[in-house]
């Protein structure tokens, strides 16, 4: 299914952005999908999330997370009803398979079930050798210094 805006000149003119593209393309086709469980995605701070899904119900060992490369998903299998016989069964149970997108260095740092809510902690990990670097010019020897996001800022003024 193709989305409604064309992304070709923006693939034109980039490198390495064709995964990006082709989720932003293939978020149309996801978007009328599945609902259950319903879930909130808070942003803690700059570098950590958390994911809160709603999964009343089910027990820690019925629910699955497999953390991927760029890819979490959670899956929940609801275990035997213990023979009971339901006039009324208003609370879903029913099978589930949540997926989420990851970022590049995104990580998975904790799991916890308290309340029927299960609390997925992330946290964005950028490596040393991709974090900023001052280049200095000119001299004999190349010289890189690490420098901190708000330093590169007020050296930039």
């Amino acid at each position: 299914m193709r989305s409604a805006f064309d992304f070709a000149p923006f693939r034109r003119s980039t490198i390495g952005f064709d995964r990006l593209f082709d989720l932003l393309e293939n978020s149309a086709a996801g978007a009328g999908g599945e609902n259950y469980p319903p879930f909130d995605l808070v942003k803690v701070d700059d570098n950590k999330y958390r994911i809160d899904l709603a999964v009343a119900g089910f027990k820690p060992d019925e629910v699955d997370i497999t953390a991927q490369q760029n890819q979490l998903v959670v899956t929940g299998r609801k275990g035997d009803d213990n023979g009971a016989d339901y006039i009324h069964r208003g609370i879903a149970t029913r099978s589930f398979e949540r997926r989420f997108g990851l970022a590049d260095h995104i990580q998975v740092t904790s799991a916890d079930m308290k309340d029927g809510l299960l609390s997925i902690e992330l946290v964005r990990e950028i490596p040393e050798a991709m974090k900023p670097k001052k280049i200095s010019i000119g001299g004999t020897e190349p010289k890189a210094e690490q420098i901190e996001a708000g330093a590169r800022e007020t050296a930039d003024a």
